[in-house]
């Protein structure tokens, strides 16, 4: 029989991968956008941060893991590239550089690891990411590969498309990116608020899908909420000074507050008026009031993200709905559709003047939007219609509403809730 010794002995291999995995997650960023700086190609520097780690997984079994991870994988693929440049017959204008840069590895590779440290580089990675030459689903593709560290076979997971289809989309988005010649630095001033709105909309987006999922046998995805909250944490960190950027990490926290709640046993949805309160995550609501807080220190008025954020710290520090400020939460829906119109947001703001002064006023909203046909497809907008003629006494007319919203959606948990909130309700008055 075995003693308890061996049985716990693990795989020195298996142990390897494990730790490259975890340091490629933490620190796959820094590395590739240093590596971006240096050699001035993208796709070359993922290169050859790749090739260091197949160097890593052939010596870490042996050798262990280096005090200092990242600063080990980075500087094997700078050697790397100094052995191809001398191929090239490029040694001698890339040396001078990149020598500067291994000396500085060098010394750090003895000092303890903060995987919490960002430079300036991953700021620069973030921006390239996020460039408005590439499409949408390039900047998520490209974004949560290169800056978030994940692998393609987890995008396309996440967005339920194929992996080749990502990697074509990443590979496409790499090649838009050198014929367009997009630099790899943080853009000039004058720049920066169109160039930071698209990094921010992509995060925004990404979290949005883990929120509510739009295809799939999952309501929510929420690993991806908490990788877009990351990189907007991150984002936070090295913009400072940008309150949109404080917004929308303070509405991504006071969101994801609610994920404990938003499930119930069997993965089925959890509506807002019926979750239990007391499971909603204490740390992340102050954390998101805090960066609201900070959002609004910097004295420029709140934007688009902020605005929401302040409809989530309403929820928040509610005790229950109907202790909610609705009234307060129309303000800020009617603050929000001047500031950035949408047919969604009046979706929103319907809502909250339901519940504020009752289902008729916003039922005009929503049948309004129903003439105009923006949202035609839109699966919220019959479910939201649906929530109202129940509270305006109309059950059979919300039936007919259900119905329609369960089959515009590629959700199976949702279109089951769907179908059976219509099953609950009679066909006819």
């Amino acid at each position: 029989m075995p003693d308890a010794s061996t049985e716990r002995r693990v795989d020195p291999l298996e142990s390897a991968r494990r730790s490259v995995a975890a340091v490629w997650r933490i620190e796959s960023a820094r590395i590739v956008a240093t590596l971006t700086r240096i050699v001035g190609d993208f796709g070359l520097a993922e290169d050859l941060a790749q090739e260091a780690l197949a160097d890593a997984l052939a010596q870490w079994p042996e050798k262990g893991v280096p005090a200092n991870p990242g600063a080990w994988l980075t500087a094997v693929a700078k050697r790397k590239a100094i052995d191809g440049w001398r191929r090239q017959e490029r040694y001698d204008d890339r040396l001078a550089a990149i020598a500067r840069d291994l000396e500085v590895d060098e010394a750090s590779d003895e000092l303890p690891w903060d995987p919490d440290s960002i430079d300036d580089d991953v700021l620069r990675l973030v921006f390239v990411s996020c460039h408005p030459v590439l499409s949408r689903e390039g900047r998520v593709a490209l974004t949560l590969k290169a800056v978030g560290g994940l692998s393609s076979e987890e995008i396309a997971r996440a967005f339920l498309v194929s992996t080749s289809t990502v990697q074509q989309r990443i590979v496409r988005a790499k090649k838009t990116l050198a014929a367009a010649k997009v630099p790899f630095a943080v853009p000039e001033r004058s720049e920066f608020g169109a160039r930071l709105g698209a990094v921010l909309g992509v995060l925004y987006l990404v979290f949005n899908e883990g929120h509510s999922a739009s295809a799939g046998e999952d309501w929510m995805r929420p690993d991806l909420s908490r990788e877009a909250l990351r990189l907007g944490r991150a984002l936070a960190e090295l913009v400072p000074g940008e309150p949109e950027v404080h917004g929308l990490v303070a509405l991504m926290e006071l969101t994801a507050a609610r994920f404990p709640a938003r499930l119930d046993a069997n993965g089925d949805p959890v509506l807002l008026a019926d979750q239990d309160r007391r499971r909603w995550d204490r740390g992340a609501i102050v954390r998101g009031r805090a960066a609201l807080a900070r959002a609004d220190a910097l004295g420029r008025g709140r934007g688009a993200y902020a605005l929401q954020a302040a409809i989530a710290e309403c929820h928040a520090v509610a005790a229950s709905v109907d202790d909610t400020d609705w009234d307060r939460i129309v303000v800020l829906y009617e603050a929000l559709g001047r500031l950035a119109p949408s047919p969604v947001v009046d979706l929103n703001r319907a809502v909250a003047v339901a519940m504020a002064t009752g289902p008729d006023a916003a039922l005009a909203i929503v049948d309004g939007l129903v003439a105009d046909g923006r949202l035609a497809g839109y699966r919220l907008l019959p479910a939201t219609r649906a929530e109202l003629l129940v509270r305006a006494g109309r059950p059979a007319e919300a039936r007919v509403e259900f119905e329609a919203a369960a089959r515009l959606t590629g959700n199976e948990r949702e279109r089951k809730m769907l179908i059976d909130r219509a099953a609950a309700l009679p066909s006819s008055e």
